[in-house]
């Protein structure tokens, strides 16, 4: 199954690490250090367009991890993801 992250991302659900919400998790230090290490290291994509609710991490086969922010909030991303609907 895949997930619909937006701005025509999509990822295979096995590679899905986290969904989190940027709101709630960017006031943690760690967040904010995790965030900006990754930042550092090139493997944020934004694919908000705008301002970012959510972030999503995921495993990548060349990279450690990958992050992705995106528009959607975490419950609409829960919902594409329990809807399944682009299984293939």
């Amino acid at each position: 199954m895949y997930l619909h992250l937006g701005q025509n991302e999509i990822v295979p659900d096995r590679r899905i690490i986290g969904i989190f919400d940027l709101d709630k998790c960017s006031y943690g230090k760690r967040t904010r250090e995790y965030l900006a290490a990754a930042e550092k290291e090139g493997v944020v994509l934004d694919i908000s367009g705008d301002i970012p609710k959510s972030f999503v991490v995921c495993d990548h086969p060349y990279h450690p991890q990958i992050v992705y922010l995106s528009q959607l909030n975490t419950a609409t991303l829960q919902k594409r993801a329990e809807s399944r609907k682009l299984e293939l």
